[in-house]
């Protein structure tokens, strides 16, 4: 039976892949006149809004669990890579399928829709990364290690909760080499620090700076 410890991490992540479902589901040109794009917005409302609920469960962002300046620059570095890997590992039978909440932030005269460009960027390097990694990482990963996950050390999770996680972590994304890649990398980063920081920052790192070169090559795919 899950405990409250695993609902906490369970609940945002429900709740944005909910969203997603939504945005997906709602085509452009619905009877109530909605752009579907906006219910983005929402993940930063809802899932925020229960990761604040939730917060003061989250051991692993308290003090004495914070990262070193030297953890800080591995993990910024790592999170480079894997942004590189990501944007190249993209042939045709490196993806499951095609999106189906695809977001193109664009007006219909061809120019830059902003207001939905901050909406996107904010959630997908602030929310996700922290959202996610609480979810995959910090109960997953240690859950499948031992149901009581909240007394596992990370760093003694082992090779089978890893690669079990990751596998999951695949499933959820389109580009499935580029999700193994990046789910082995913050996994194992999750791993020998023991700090759930240093994965959140590498992915921050990743999905930020990939909005930035989605935004700067109109590489929409990526979004």
């Amino acid at each position: 039976m899950l405990n409250a410890a695993a609902w906490a991490r369970i609940v945002p992540f429900a709740l944005f892949m909910g969203l997603l479902a939504l945005r997906g589901a709602v085509p452009a040109d619905n009877a109530w006149g909605w752009d579907p794009r906006w219910l983005y917005a929402l993940n930063l409302v809802v899932v925020g809004g229960a990761l604040v609920w939730f917060w003061k469960q989250y051991g692993e962002f308290s003090r004495q669990n914070l990262p070193t300046a030297r953890e800080v620059g591995l993990s910024v570095v790592l999170g480079l890579a894997v942004f590189g890997l990501w944007i190249a590992l993209d042939a045709p039978w490196m993806q499951l399928g095609t999106p189906t909440a695809s977001f193109v932030p664009t007006r219909p005269d061809g120019g830059l829709d902003w207001p939905l460009i901050v909406v996107r960027w904010l959630g997908a390097a602030l929310l996700v990364p922290v959202m996610e990694e609480l979810f995959w990482r910090s109960f997953l990963m240690r859950w499948i290690t031992s149901p009581r996950f909240e007394g596992v050390d990370p760093r003694e999770s082992g090779l089978k909760a890893l690669i079990l996680s990751t596998f999951l972590f695949m499933l959820a994304h389109t580009l499935w080499l580029a999700a193994i890649v990046a789910g082995l990398v913050y996994g194992l980063l999750y791993q020998r620090t023991g700090k759930l920081g240093c994965a959140v920052i590498a992915h921050a790192v990743t999905n930020g700076v990939l909005g930035i070169w989605v935004l700067g090559s109109g590489h929409w795919e990526f979004w």
